[in-house]
């Protein structure tokens, strides 16, 4: 994560508009957003008062990686309808391109029946239903992936 992005999520996280954090730290809504989409950077002084403001350490607020914490508020902040109305192959095929294109030669037919089966013997096995099948069929394949099976 940018640091960039770590100003934004925080200022959301406190609640804060540019303009309140702009006026509590005197300086422009314009250097707020500048600060956010990385075209500039704050000095040492006012990113300690931008953690103060948002009740961070400095390390917490110029922290790059997107820590396990960040991830559960990230999906806890979408709603289940939103989820519903998100494309996630099409969100996450920015990120991974072969998610846009692999339809396009993957015969996804002789995959299918052998996937189908798999998830309806954990329904059967465990009594679980389709999303939770879904999800723990996922988990193993992404262990076997790790090697960790």
């Amino acid at each position: 994560m940018s640091l960039g992005s770590s100003l934004y999520h925080a200022r959301k996280k406190s609640g804060l508009s540019q303009e309140n954090v702009a006026e509590k730290l005197g300086v422009s809504r314009q250097t707020i957003s500048k600060w956010e989409t990385d075209e500039t950077l704050p000095d040492i002084r006012q990113s300690k008062r931008l953690a103060m403001l948002y009740h961070m350490t400095l390390d917490e607020l110029i922290e790059f990686d997107f820590d396990e914490r960040q991830a559960q508020e990230m999906i806890d902040s979408v709603s289940e309808e939103a989820q519903k109305r998100i494309d996630w192959n099409k969100v996450w095929s920015k990120k991974y391109p072969v998610l846009a294109t692999y339809r396009e030669t993957v015969r996804v037919d002789d995959y299918a029946p052998k996937l189908r089966e798999m998830l309806t013997q954990l329904r059967v096995d465990y009594r679980y239903n389709r999303t939770d099948a879904m999800l723990v069929l996922k988990d193993i394949l992404a262990r076997v992936w790790k090697n960790e099976v």
